[in-house]
């Protein structure tokens, strides 16, 4: 079978200004989260990188402006508050949920004591949860606005994040269970909507790019939440047990930590990961509100009005 080379007409060139002001400007954010603790918040390097983060990124935004047809971030996509609030939903569910998942895997593995295999079956029941409401999600997303799946997704994330702070030092993996299952049930409801959601509110030939768009912020998302949650656990670790270095207590294996009894460690750390289950929680309830929000049935193109219009014409 041979298949004639196609060039699209709407094929663009490689924007580089915009490659690089975005690559570096989310690297020197990152560096700075990930390293905050270690070298001091207030130290030249840090603030210097904080700063040149700003930097890169306004750069950023002012070269795709200027960029015009040939961006690679069209921004104009966000005068939709829709696209916006599908881009909130996945930033969210990712700097949320999703970057959660090092820090239960470092607890059940290394605190709790299971083996690599062992962790990964115990997150079975939220990823089966997830498997079976994301199709049915899919089909309800015909009826019901998208809005109404984005708030009540990232909700119960949520809340499913807030019952997994029940955790404390005499806690097993089962105390996650409760938390595990609702929060599979809002990642199983938001994914298949933020797919429908970025193509969505765009004419078909641009839906690589909105596509494109929703899929950087699920990304950049996990990548921030990691390092910014990182940072405050860090330091919430480093309050309860100082003079131990923060990267050391971060890893949640009471035998590496020397000078502390293992049983103050592990209630140190137990406080701790249900402090920042509730941070997290609280990334996931802003962006059930603003995702909820924002996500308007009018800005989609064609089809994708109907179920608000359905509900007009109903009353």
């Amino acid at each position: 079978m041979r298949v004639d080379e196609f060039r699209s007409p709407w094929a663009q060139r490689v924007d580089l200004p915009g490659l690089v002001t975005f690559s570096g400007g989310l690297f020197l954010l990152i560096f700075a989260l990930v390293r905050g603790n270690a070298e001091g918040w207030g130290s030249t390097l840090i603030v210097g990188f904080l700063v040149g983060a700003v930097v890169l990124l306004a750069a950023f935004v002012a070269v795709e402006l200027r960029a015009g047809e040939q961006a690679m971030f069209d921004l104009s996509l966000f005068r939709k508050p829709a696209f916006g609030g599908a881009s909130i939903a996945a930033f969210g569910l990712s700097a949320s949920m999703f970057a959660m998942f090092l820090y239960i895997t470092l607890y059940i593995q290394n605190t709790l004591g299971y083996t690599p295999q062992q962790t990964g079956l115990r997150f079975l029941p939220l990823t089966v949860v997830s498997f079976v409401v994301a199709p049915i999600a899919g089909r309800v997303s015909r009826t019901v606005p998208l809005r109404v799946l984005f708030g009540l997704g990232m909700t119960l994330v949520g809340v499913g994040l807030l019952l997994m702070s029940s955790i404390d030092a005499n806690s097993d993996w089962t105390a996650l269970l409760p938390g595990f299952i609702l929060a599979g049930a809002g990642i199983g409801m938001v994914n298949p909507s933020l797919a429908q959601a970025a193509v969505g509110v765009v004419p078909p030939q641009r839906a690589g790019m909105a596509s494109g768009i929703n899929s950087t912020f699920r990304q950049v998302g996990i990548a921030t939440g990691i390092a910014g949650l990182g940072a405050i656990f860090q330091g919430l670790l480093t309050n309860k047990i100082p003079n131990v270095p923060s990267e050391v207590l971060a890893t949640g294996n009471p035998n590496l930590v020397r000078g502390v009894p293992p049983h103050e460690y592990v209630a140190a750390y137990s406080a701790s990961l249900s402090d920042l289950f509730v941070i997290a929680a609280i990334v996931a309830f802003v962006s059930a509100v603003l995702s909820f929000a924002l996500t308007r049935q009018r800005d989609f193109v064609g089809h994708a009005a109907a179920p608000e219009a359905e509900v007009v014409s109903a009353a």
